[in-house]
């Protein structure tokens, strides 16, 4: 093809482009039921792509195909924020029924002799554009998710900073967080480099999440990792779905609260934890912030202290005094039910008895080596913390 022939067909669109224009938003109100949806600057918007990619159209007639910047030309006069409100869908069937108007009128405007090499331009110009439409959305779509991921990490930190309610609502609000039921915080090491790095590590922790059914907010903070977990049920299991995402060492489920809001309670207690996980190498992976209480408190924790105290020391206290002299003996003679039973001048099965019942009081079973320490540091700290009137008085 000449370049007179790629003039003519560029010149021939050039004059027709305000009434293809016009005709190709005619059909979008008459054949496509969202573009009725639309405001009227949405609309403007739109007749504007259409006019840019015909007046672009010519300019391809003219040049012979040659590249030229289609993504630029037709679609830079819109503003970004249109993807926002016209989806990759809409905007493909927008094209598609602008060229097909050009296409309907190509025998009016061209005649028969030059048909068959126009439809064949325009075939190749619609390829173009449709090349230059998915770049357009792909652009959005990682400006998107770059906006996504910084207020996910602005989230996160706002949880662990402890900062108001009120900024991590509004800050989970902007975000879309929609999760209903318990909210969970779990803390531990971020996995090695070869992971994928930071969103690597992100990418992995929501496909474990998504497929658990719960809801998650992730971030990597230098080498640690702290991942929100909403619509709990269980604790174990939520920690169980994605603690494999974690890296080497202790990793710490915090207690749950009833929204993201308080998110902040849970991401306390789990730090403490993590901090004094070191002090239990036996612990599971992942453990309970709760089940690291003796820990926290020789670490310095007043919250896990008071905590020990009120579910052991305060609980035996208000249920039965009879209990809490039993579970001290018990424990001063080595954990023997016959040497206690001994020194309080009743039957070991009494002291079974009572031994029972104090596990149903705290939760905590004094024939497990693991709940007499704990109960034994609670019973300690309940002496040195509780008034005189508090102190338990020896009691058979």
């Amino acid at each position: 093809m000449s370049e007179a022939t790629h003039e003519r067909y560029a010149q021939v669109l050039d004059k027709a482009s305000g009434d293809l224009t016009t005709a190709a938003i005619a059909t979008m109100e008459r054949d496509l039921d969202w573009f009725h949806d639309l405001d009227a600057e949405h609309r403007s918007w739109i007749s504007l792509i259409a006019h840019a990619g015909i007046a672009q159209c010519a300019e391809w007639m003219r040049t012979g195909s040659a590249p030229v910047d289609v993504t630029s030309t037709v679609f830079g006069a819109a503003p970004r924020g249109l993807t926002r409100h016209v989806t990759l869908h809409q905007t493909v069937a927008m094209v598609r029924t602008t060229i097909e108007v050009i296409e309907q009128h190509a025998l009016h405007l061209f005649g028969p002799e030059d048909v068959e090499d126009v439809r064949r331009e325009l075939s190749s110009y619609a390829r173009e554009v449709a090349f230059a439409t998915a770049d357009v959305y792909a652009r959005a779509a990682e400006s998107r998710g770059q906006w996504d991921a910084r207020m996910e990490a602005l989230v996160v930190d706002a949880v662990v900073r402890g900062e108001p309610e009120e900024v991590i609502r509004s800050r989970a609000a902007a975000l879309g967080w929609e999760a209903d039921g318990t909210v969970v915080v779990l803390v531990g090491a971020a996995p090695p480099g070869p992971a994928g790095g930071d969103g690597g590590v992100v990418d992995d922790v929501r496909r474990r999440a998504r497929a658990a059914g719960l809801t998650t907010l992730t971030s990597v903070q230098l080498e640690r990792l702290v991942v929100l977990l909403g619509g709990v049920d269980a604790l174990h299991d939520a920690g169980g779905a994605v603690v494999d995402a974690f890296g080497p060492g202790a990793v710490v489920i915090g207690p749950g609260v009833d929204h993201i809001a308080h998110a902040h309670r849970s991401a306390r207690a789990a730090l403490a934890a993590l901090r004094a996980a070191p002090g239990w190498s036996a612990a599971p992976r992942p453990v309970l912030a709760d089940d690291l209480l003796v820990e926290r408190s020789l670490a310095g924790d007043g919250h896990a202290r008071r905590a020990l105290v009120d579910g052991v020391h305060t609980r035996l206290s208000e249920s039965d005094a009879t209990l809490h002299t039993t579970l001290t003996t018990f424990l001063e003679t080595g954990g023997s039910v016959e040497a206690a039973a001994r020194r309080l001048f009743v039957h070991p099965n009494t002291v079974r008895y009572r031994l029972r019942k104090v596990r149903e009081v705290t939760g905590l079973d004094p024939l497990d080596p693991r709940g007499a320490y704990t109960l034994r540091v609670g019973l300690t700290l309940g002496g040195l913390l509780a008034s005189p009137s508090e102190r338990i008085r020896p009691s058979l």
